[in-house]
């Protein structure tokens, strides 16, 4: 495994994330083994990866919502805090994903599903009632991303495109340490995939630490500097994304002829005969 210096893009030394040695069995059998991998204060990174390489579950270590093998020295350290609790993690890491858009079955305004993130949940819970001053803590949220307009909007009446910024204006409302995007722009045509795409730049560029998980090089965008490639449940490589998202590596990554673009920071696949 290839892994250059963390500190390479000028990121604070000291971690906002760390694991060493994390271990995740399931049914006695070994589905994640990282090594070692950290995020610094602010920064923002790609983990990269085909389907069934373990991203899932890595989202759940960064998340809480699943646990390594005990070790004497803890495996996932959070700004030191080895014992970090579940509703602890909910409230200073915001998560968005297709699978989490999935669940949302009723109709509800945007803006109460924005709002839920306050409370841990798609919406506000039965007999709990937001105050004016979560309402407005939502309301900027949307407007920081440019969809004040939806507040209104029957989230079932929008397109996935815009339900998915809503989610991501939802886990924007606790003023999370870390954003984590698992796999966002699928299942989005190509006008959703270019305002996520460019939502995500916007909160990469003001100097929120991102997380973000996906099999598309396309939503590596600019502002992520450093990538890591996750296969077969272990970290291939990692490091600056000219040194590691080459043709040859990333076809070694997904098992097919794939050449790589660069345009502006951005980076294409194209399949090769």
């Amino acid at each position: 495994m290839h892994v250059e210096n963390n500190n390479e893009c000028g990121c604070a030394s000291a971690p906002l994330l760390q694991m060493r040695d994390a271990q995740v069995r399931r049914a006695g059998k070994l589905i994640l083994d990282i090594d070692e991998f950290s995020v610094a204060e602010g920064e923002s990174i790609a983990i990269l990866g085909p389907n069934g390489s373990g991203k899932s579950t890595f989202v759940g270590l960064v998340t809480r919502e699943v646990f390594p093998l005990h070790r004497d020295d803890p495996p996932v350290v959070f700004r030191g805090d080895p014992r970090m609790t579940l509703a602890e993690a909910k409230s200073c890491t915001g998560v968005v994903s297709s699978t989490m858009q999935d669940q949302i079955r009723v109709h509800l305004p945007a803006e109460e599903v924005v709002v839920g993130g306050l409370f841990g949940a798609l919406g506000v819970p039965v007999r709990r009632k937001a105050t004016p001053q979560q309402m407005d803590t939502a309301h900027r949220a949307m407007d920081e991303l440019g969809i004040s307009d939806l507040a209104k909007r029957d989230i079932l009446t929008l397109s996935t495109g815009q339900a998915r910024r809503v989610l991501i204006a939802r886990a924007l409302v606790n003023e999370p340490d870390v954003l984590v995007f698992d796999e966002p722009c699928s299942g989005l045509d190509p006008e959703g995939m270019y305002y996520v795409r460019r939502t995500i730049s916007k909160l990469a560029a003001s100097g929120r630490a991102i997380i973000l998980v996906t099999h598309y090089l396309e939503d590596v965008v600019p502002e992520i500097e450093r990538v890591v490639l996750l296969k077969d449940g272990r970290i291939e490589m990692a490091g600056s994304k000219p040194k590691i998202l080459t043709g040859g590596n990333i076809s070694e990554l997904f098992g097919v002829p794939i050449e790589v673009v660069e345009n502006a920071g951005s980076y294409y696949m194209q399949f090769g005969s």
